[in-house]
C-alpha cells in the first residue's frame, strides 16, 4: 500500500496527464520519424512545473519515493506517450537520474543531476555497441569501447549504438573497459558534458517506436578527453552500477506502458462500445467483448507483477532475476493487450493518431530494449539450474 499524500500525488498526474498532456498528442512539433522534438518536451515540462507534477519520483529533498510509491505514480504519467516526456519521468533520464542519484559524488550531482531534476536538460546512457562491430549488446562482458588514464584524464575511444536521445542531450553517462591495474580488467562509468566534437553521430535511424526525443543514435567516440574527476564511482565497478540502474529502470518501463496499455484498453473499449454491426455494438459479440475481457485480466496481472517487483527492490536487494521476471512478464502480456486492442478497433485501430497504433509500436520495441525477452530467460535459467545444484550439493531431493 502506499500512503496517502502520494496516492493524491498519482491522482495529480493522471490529471495532468489526461487534462494537460492529451491534447498535444496531435502537436505537429515533430523530428524526421515522429518522435517529439525538444521544444514540445520544454513546452510540456513548463506546464507540468505550473502544475506541480514536474519529476514528481524524486522528492524536494533529492531522495527518491520507494519502488511501489513510484509505480502508483508512473503507471499514471504513463496514460500517454507524452507523459512521461511532460513529466519528467521517460527514459532514459529517470534510469540516468536514478543512476546519478545513487552514485555520484555531491560535486557532480550538483553538475550533472540537477539540470535533469529540473527538468531542463536530457540525457544519454552511452551502452550498448554494434553488433557488426563485435561490441556489447546485451552481453555488456564484449564491450571493445577502452578508456585509459592520460595523467589527471581519461582518454575513450570506441563506438555506442541504439543511444536513446543522445542528439539534442546536455548530459551523458558514458561507459568503456579499461585494462588499467586499478580497474583490474573491468568497465569504468563517466559523466560528459554534450555535445562534445570528439562524440560524433554517424546515423539516427528511422526506428519501428517514436515516443522518445533524439531516437536511438549511432556514434563514434574519438579520443574523448574526460576529466578524472568525471569518473562516476569507482574504477573497475561499470558492469555493477550498470546492474543497479538496469533492474529498477527495467521495471520503470513496465510501470510507463503499463499506463499506455490501460490507455489503449480505455479507447478501445470505447469503440467496441459504440461500434455497431451485424445488429449490436461490437462489445456484444464474443469474439470481440473475449479480447477486451482478456486485456482486463492481463492489465491485473501486470500491476501485481509491478507491485511484487517493487516490493522485492524496495528491501534493498537488486532484485536481478526478479526484475528479469517482471520485464519478460509484462512486456508479453502488453504486447497481446496492445495487439487485442489495435485488433478490436480493425482498420482504426492501425491508422496514425489512434494513440493505439503508436502503443502497440511502442510496446514492441519494449520487448527488446533493457535486454529481450529471451536473453532473460535464458538469465532466469541459469539461476534455476544453480539452485537445482545447491540443493543436490546439499542432499536436497
Amino acid at each position: 500500500m502506499v500512503g496517502e499524500h502520494v496516492r493524491a500525488l498519482g491522482d495529480r498526474v493522471e490529471a495532468f496527464v489526461r487534462e494537460v498532456v492529451v491534447p498535444y498528442e496531435r502537436d505537429p512539433r515533430r523530428d524526421h520519424h515522429g518522435a517529439p522534438r525538444d521544444d514540445l518536451v520544454w513546452a510540456m515540462r513548463d506546464k507540468a512545473r505550473e502544475a506541480g507534477v514536474l519529476t514528481p519520483h524524486i522528492k524536494a529533498d533529492g531522495t527518491h519515493l520507494s519502488q511501489r510509491e513510484t509505480a502508483h505514480v508512473l503507471i499514471r504519467s504513463g496514460l500517454s506517450p507524452l507523459g512521461p516526456l511532460a513529466c519528467n519521468t521517460a527514459a532514459p533520464d529517470e534510469g540516468n537520474m536514478y543512476l546519478i542519484g545513487h552514485v555520484a559524488s555531491d560535486e557532480l550531482k550538483a553538475r550533472f543531476l540537477k539540470p535533469l531534476v529540473e527538468g531542463r536538460a536530457r540525457s544519454a546512457f552511452f551502452m550498448t555497441e554494434p553488433a557488426a562491430w563485435g561490441g556489447a549488446g546485451s552481453d555488456p562482458s564484449m564491450m571493445k569501447t577502452t578508456c585509459r588514464k592520460d595523467g589527471d584524464h581519461w582518454i575513450i575511444r570506441g563506438r555506442k549504438t541504439f543511444i536513446t536521445g543522445v542528439q539534442g542531450a546536455q548530459v551523458g553517462i558514458v561507459m568503456a573497459a579499461s585494462a588499467q591495474a586499478d580497474t583490474v580488467g573491468g568497465a569504468c562509468m563517466f559523466l560528459v558534458d554534450l555535445p562534445d566534437p570528439a562524440i560524433v553521430i554517424e546515423e539516427v535511424p528511422r526506428t519501428i517506436d517514436s515516443s522518445m526525443p533524439g531516437g536511438h543514435a549511432t556514434v563514434r567516440i574519438d579520443d574523448l578527453r574526460v576529466p578524472a574527476n568525471q569518473m562516476l564511482g569507482e574504477p573497475g565497478e561499470g558492469f555493477a552500477y550498470a546492474q543497479a540502474r538496469l533492474s529498477p529502470a527495467r521495471l520503470s518501463h513496465c510501470m510507463r506502458w503499463l499506463g499506455a496499455c490501460i490507455r489503449a484498453q480505455e479507447i478501445a473499449t470505447d469503440y467496441a462500445c459504440r461500434r455497431e454491426a451485424f445488429g449490436k455494438t461490437l462489445i456484444d459479440h464474443e469474439g470481440v467483448g473475449f479480447l477486451l475481457a482478456q486485456n482486463r485480466i492481463l492489465l491485473r496481472q501486470c500491476e501485481l507483477m509491478i507491485d511484487w517487483c517493487a516490493d522485492v527492490l524496495d528491501t534493498g536487494s537488486r532484485g536481478t532475476l526478479e526484475s528479469s521476471m517482471a520485464k519478460v512478464s509484462v512486456s508479453e502480456a502488453l504486447m497481446t493487450i496492445a495487439d487485442n486492442c489495435v485488433q478490436v478497433m480493425g482498420g482504426s485501430g492501425v491508422r496514425e493518431g489512434t494513440v493505439v497504433e503508436q502503443v502497440f509500436r511502442e510496446v514492441r520495441a519494449f520487448r527488446i530494449y533493457d535486454g529481450p525477452s529471451e536473453v532473460h530467460k535464458w538469465s532466469l535459467a541459469k539461476a534455476i539450474k544453480r539452485e537445482w545444484k545447491a540443493s543436490q550439493e546439499g542432499g536436497g531431493s
